[in-house]
């Protein structure tokens, strides 16, 4: 696998670049397991959801709106544009930012079942064509007390994630029990969604 972080470098898979529109370190290692080359690029966007959106329609907007956003500066390339949305009761959980934001979402969390959608977006940028489809995970969390979920977010510091837990570090002690469409779209990109996509723009994974 090649991956190469600097935009000025040009990498041709199939006569086209393949493009993270992410900077997450999470998606981005995702993406190096399936052994291709890409850049990453930062896509400058909104994630405030609209009036009347369910969580699985935010996070389908969303993964366009990424993948669209970095579309002007690599007019050549198959983009890949990824959002999560949690859900909880009816109620959308982004992206905490600060330690008390982080400390609510889990005390509502726990004990309750969240389903996140992790929605995905590859987008040919040449030909205009977009392909957008979404897993969902459902996850049900320990009964966590509070000194718990302070050792917690003091040891990980999630609050650039979705609902306040990375299931794929020490997140995963908060997690009692977990079903869904692909273990790797939790950590934030659907793999098995994304070689199928890839797939019919013509990049064969194996």
């Amino acid at each position: 696998m090649i991956y190469i972080s600097s935009l000025s470098v040009k990498i041709s898979f199939n006569s086209q670049m393949l493009v993270l529109a992410s900077t997450s370190i999470y998606r981005r290692e995702l993406l190096a397991r399936l052994g291709l080359p890409f850049l990453t690029a930062s896509p400058d966007v909104d994630e405030t959801p609209l009036s009347g959106e369910t969580a699985a329609e935010t996070s389908q907007r969303l993964s366009r709106e990424k993948a669209q956003a970095v579309a002007s500066a690599h007019p050549d390339a198959i983009i890949i544009g990824s959002d999560q949305v949690a859900l909880l009761d009816g109620q959308q959980l982004g992206k905490p930012l600060t330690h008390d934001n982080a400390v609510r979402q889990l005390q509502a969390m726990r004990g309750n079942t969240v389903v996140f959608y992790t929605s995905l977006t590859v987008l040919n940028a040449r030909t205009g064509n977009m392909q957008t489809g979404t897993a969902e995970n459902r996850v049900t969390f320990r009964q966590l007390n509070d000194t718990q979920i302070e050792s917690y977010l003091s040891k990980e510091q999630p609050y650039n994630c979705a609902g306040s837990a990375k299931s794929e570090g020490l997140g995963i002690a908060l997690i009692s029990q977990m079903e869904g469409d692909d273990p790797n779209a939790l950590v934030g990109l659907p793999l098995i969604l994304l070689v199928t996509m890839l797939g019919k723009e013509g990049i064969e994974v194996v």
